[in-house]
């Protein structure tokens, strides 16, 4: 599950990202690695992740043997967010790169200039094993998945997700660092306590609700209304911002599906939303779903939903 797996997995950027941009990067890490005397690595203790979420799940089982850094600052979308070249040098301090690994924008877009750039450091895939859901497979409809590029990435947002990623996140430390991998098993234990802990919550939260559907601008919920048998209705179609008919049909299906609430995360304009939920008197819920807490965050999701 390392560095050999990611390269067979490399692909082209996805559509958007500029050849320009990656190269003008690519430059200025070429210049500052030569005034730096250029590629003198020692062993180092930093790991980097994607996101918050996952410094989360690292941090819990890494204990204080490894320090985390996060490459997407909070408040910007993994998938669409450009690194700087002084993000890039970062990685040469990097044992490893945890990545989420479910075809993220960001991921994708940089992955091989970091493995150019890095050729020691070692590459983990955190959604390995994971069942995602796409364009083509049987559970993507009309109300659950519309997302650009045609995968759903956003495996976090859902507790068996959540034990993926901390199966996988284990083995990869264990695998780095031999010496502390009893701690480490430990720590994990102790983790999926807590994510099943938390998954109990959710379930009694919304036990009373039944199958209930919600809105949200950007469709980053789909795997939490898989587990939990909720209906998902999006805004945002494809990456796209909504046409005036698409509004229309989102103020009838509040009707029919009996929505009550409409979640606006920081990453989008919730412009939309805002308007929707004047026409609907749906309440509006801002979320956080790149927020470090995950077991937090999902318990709030929860109560959002259940707070008739």
């Amino acid at each position: 599950m390392g560095r050999k797996r990611m390269l067979r997995q490399k692909s082209d950027c996805p559509p958007g990202a500029s050849a320009h941009r990656i190269l003008r990067v690519g430059l200025a890490i070429g210049l500052a690695l030569t005034l730096a005397g250029c590629g003198r690595r020692t062993e180092k203790s930093f790991i980097a992740v994607t996101i918050e979420p996952q410094r989360y799940f690292a941090e819990r089982i890494a204990g204080n043997r490894f320090e985390i850094y996060t490459v997407v600052p909070p408040g910007q979308s993994p998938e669409t967010y450009d690194a700087t070249p002084r993000q890039m040098l970062r990685f040469n301090q990097c044992a490893a790169y945890l990545l989420m690994g479910s075809q993220i924008g960001f991921e994708q877009a940089w992955i091989q200039s970091i493995l150019d750039n890095n050729p020691a450091m070692k590459v983990f895939n955190l959604s390995e094993g994971f069942r995602l859901i796409s364009d083509d497979n049987a559970e993507s409809d009309g109300h659950h998945h519309h997302h650009a590029g045609g995968v759903d990435p956003h495996v976090w947002s859902s507790v068996e997700g959540a034990r993926t990623i901390a199966a996988n996140t284990f083995r990869a430390f264990a695998e780095l660092d031999p010496a502390g991998e009893q701690l480490y098993r430990e720590n994990y234990l102790r983790l999926t306590d807590d994510i099943d802990a938390t998954d109990s919550l959710i379930r009694a939260e919304l036990a009373p609700l039944g199958r209930c559907a919600f809105i949200i601008y950007h469709p980053a919920l789909t795997y939490f209304a898989r587990e939990y048998n909720l209906e998902q209705l999006c805004i945002e179609l494809d990456g796209k911002e909504p046409s005036p008919a698409r509004l229309k049909e989102l103020v009838d299906a509040v009707k029919t599906h009996n929505v009550k609430v409409i979640f606006i995360q920081q990453e989008f304009d919730p412009a939309n939303a805002r308007r929707l939920a004047e026409a609907t008197g749906c309440r509006l819920v801002s979320i956080n779903l790149q927020a470090y807490d995950w077991s937090r965050e999902m318990i709030r999701l929860a109560k959002a939903l259940a707070d008739e």
